[in-house]
């Protein structure tokens, strides 16, 4: 092993990624960059909606809006998904106002060839909201495909300010029913350093994997890595409380916290991983 793979920021540190598997690669690619052992434990599987018409329906009409919102890469996906099975392509979505609620979206729109007009700053929905209420005029009309049951601040806000806005179901979130063996026992062993959340959901779905005495016993001295404060709200409801969160609400920069929060802790010592400071 050389000089310069010893040294790397989380060398030793075994780290949990929750986020769905089809969504991990770059997540673990990432953090292995730095040292880390990942452990894939994922709490959550992307899935199509129960049915694709009410999004056929509103590609069909997309000349009638004026803005397009996507609210996760999940959402891209999932529009360009279908407009693939229908042979639709997207220049009709570019010829419409469109925002993404980070950059991570407004990439992955750009691979579509479609650039995004609005990116907020704050990087979730009262963000996004914030810098619609400039743009919007009372009454144009807003395409929203998003998750089935998401928060409905978006929506809420944005009727407020006299938006039409038709929400479209594009994807499901799903738990995974998974037996947690291998989990439990990496956490049993104090082989873990750090759980990573992403979403609210994989919190969650994490937390629900144990009952109130083994997340005490199983996540004491782990840290707690939350991509966001909603994230970070969900999971301290069941006691978890959030130790790394980085300012940006994406993963480059959640990996970028977990980096500078490790190489400020004491070096492992070789029979596990040391204890939380108070």
């Amino acid at each position: 092993m050389t000089q310069a793979t010893e040294m790397r920021p989380l060398q030793g540190r075994t780290i949990v990624i929750t986020r769905a598997a089809a969504q991990a690669q770059r997540f673990a690619e990432l953090l292995e960059a730095e040292g880390a052992r990942v452990l894939a434990a994922p709490t959550i599987v992307i899935e199509p909606p129960p049915s694709w018409e009410p999004l056929d329906t509103a590609l069909d009409a997309i000349e009638a809006f004026a803005w397009v919102i996507f609210t996760s890469v999940n959402g891209v996906a999932m529009v360009d998904r279908r407009l693939t099975a229908r042979r639709h392509a997207w220049a009709a979505i570019g010829r419409r106002r469109v925002a993404a609620i980070g950059p991570a979206t407004a990439e992955a729109l750009a691979e579509h060839g479609v650039r995004a007009d609005v990116v907020p700053g704050e990087y979730r929905a009262e963000g996004l909201v914030a810098r619609l209420r400039r743009e919007l005029k009372p009454g144009e009309r807003v395409l929203l495909p998003r998750a089935a049951e998401t928060r409905d601040v978006l929506v809420t806000e944005l009727r407020k300010a006299g938006a039409d806005v038709a929400e479209v179901a594009v994807y499901v979130t799903r738990k995974v029913e998974r037996d947690a063996g291998r989990l439990r026992d990496a956490l049993a062993a104090r082989s873990v350093h750090a759980v990573t959340f992403t979403s609210s959901s994989t919190a969650r779905n994490f937390a629900e994997l144990f009952t109130d005495d083994e997340r005490r016993a199983l996540l004491s001295g782990v840290t707690v890595a939350s991509i966001g404060p909603i994230t970070a709200a969900t999971a301290a409801e069941y006691g978890l409380a959030t130790d790394v969160m980085p300012a940006e609400y994406t993963i480059p920069a959640l990996t970028r916290a977990l980096v500078e929060y490790f190489r400020a802790q004491p070096r492992l010592m070789r029979s596990g991983r040391p204890t939380r400071s108070a």
